[in-house]
């Protein structure tokens, strides 16, 4: 993650630039955790509350920002408006709609689950087929990973499912579409199922939670069992290459769902 800015550091011609959008700014939060990018920040403003994010525009993370910014108009209302974008002095900024909240629980027996199944129904619904905006096909991403016909499909998708990413105030809202790829309608529920086992679900139990939404009930099982055998792998290198300490508890859930997957397999005659 790159290390975090507070808005006093931005040149001071970037900040004005912002105010022409909003107004007076009253007061600025720095968000400090979530968010991979320089800046994220909540404005306290003339015209409203609204939440900022960016970077650098030759930074690392820049095209993050601007995939963001493209796909945006094409997402559905649980997605917070982009409302404008400021490119001045080596800056790139978003600003949307604020969307308060807090993240929601996945714990066995929460409530919440009903809420995230609901929304991941309802994204793959409204976002099949996948809207005219151009986005990187998750068989590339996943090029030398996975039979790529296993994996293809015409759902816009967000591929990010941490929690972190959802905000639960007076509805469920998904936030950070700065990743999206078109593939196949199951796979964000499919990475969300192994964030439940990551808080303590067993994966017969995942697995059952993710039946709620029509499109992984749906999936091909030699599919799904493909893409739990790749995130494995590609968890593995991820640990091994820069371990962060989410990295191990994320490869030991995906490494259970993976073994469970097998376990059902019919035995060879």
């Amino acid at each position: 993650m790159p290390r975090r800015q507070h808005w006093e550091d931005l040149p001071e011609p970037v900040r004005r630039e912002v105010e022409q959008h909003v107004g007076r700014i009253v007061s600025a939060y720095s968000v400090p955790t979530g968010a991979s990018c320089d800046l994220a920040v909540t404005l306290d403003t003339a015209t409203g509350r609204v939440f900022c994010k960016g970077g650098a525009t030759d930074g690392p993370t820049a095209w993050l920002y601007r995939n963001e910014a493209r796909v945006n108009p094409w997402l559905l209302d649980a997605a917070p408006r982009l409302l404008w974008t400021v490119e001045r002095d080596g800056w790139l900024l978003l600003g949307f709609e604020h969307a308060p909240g807090r993240h929601p629980e996945l714990r066995p027996g929460s409530p919440d689950l009903d809420l995230v199944a609901a929304l991941l129904a309802t994204m793959t619904r409204e976002l099949t087929p996948c809207p005219p905006v151009t986005v990187q096909r998750f068989a590339d991403r996943w090029r030398g990973l996975i039979d790529p016909e296993l994996v293809d499909g015409d759902t816009l998708l967000h591929t990010d499912m941490t929690p972190r990413n959802f905000l639960l105030g007076d509805r469920l809202r998904l936030v950070d579409w700065s990743a999206p790829c078109r593939g196949a309608a199951w796979i964000d529920t499919a990475f969300m199922l192994v964030r439940l086992i990551r808080a303590g679900h067993d994966p017969a139990d995942a697995e059952h939670w993710a039946t709620r939404v029509p499109a992984f009930a749906d999936a091909p099982d030699q599919a799904v069992t493909a893409f739990a055998d790749a995130l494995v792998r590609l968890w593995d290198r991820m640990h091994r290459s820069s371990s962060a300490p989410h990295h191990g508890p994320l490869l030991d859930a995906a490494r259970r769902w993976h073994t469970y997957r097998l376990s059902r397999q019919p035995a060879s005659a």
